[in-house]
């Protein structure tokens, strides 16, 4: 299993995203970002049923990286309640692989 980890983050904007992005970047606590920048969520806060406009960050990491960059995240996200999930995909082709953790601090 690869060491590679990707990081889901909803975000209130592509704007917001972008910021988080290139922050987490710039630190080299990601090596790379894809922003979807227009979802719909629909979810449940204070007893009410809210739906939004949202945009989706998905950082690319590795394990050694990461509670750095989980910490990072939550500390300039600016939700009250940020999602910040760790997916750690079955595999990712080597030279991806050896490319990303290069790229890292």
């Amino acid at each position: 299993m690869s060491e590679i980890r990707f990081v889901y983050v909803p975000c209130p904007s592509a704007d917001v995203a972008q910021s988080l992005a290139k922050s987490a970047l710039h630190a080299r606590l990601a090596a790379c970002a894809n922003l979807f920048p227009a979802i719909r969520s629909l979810y449940w806060w204070d007893g009410e049923l809210q739906e939004d406009a949202e945009a989706v960050l998905l950082l690319k990491t590795d394990e050694a990286h990461l509670e750095a960059l989980r910490a990072h995240l939550l500390e300039i996200h600016p939700y009250e309640v940020p999602c910040v999930a760790v997916m750690a995909p079955e595999s990712v082709n080597e030279p991806y692989a050896d490319w990303l953790r290069s790229e890292l601090g």
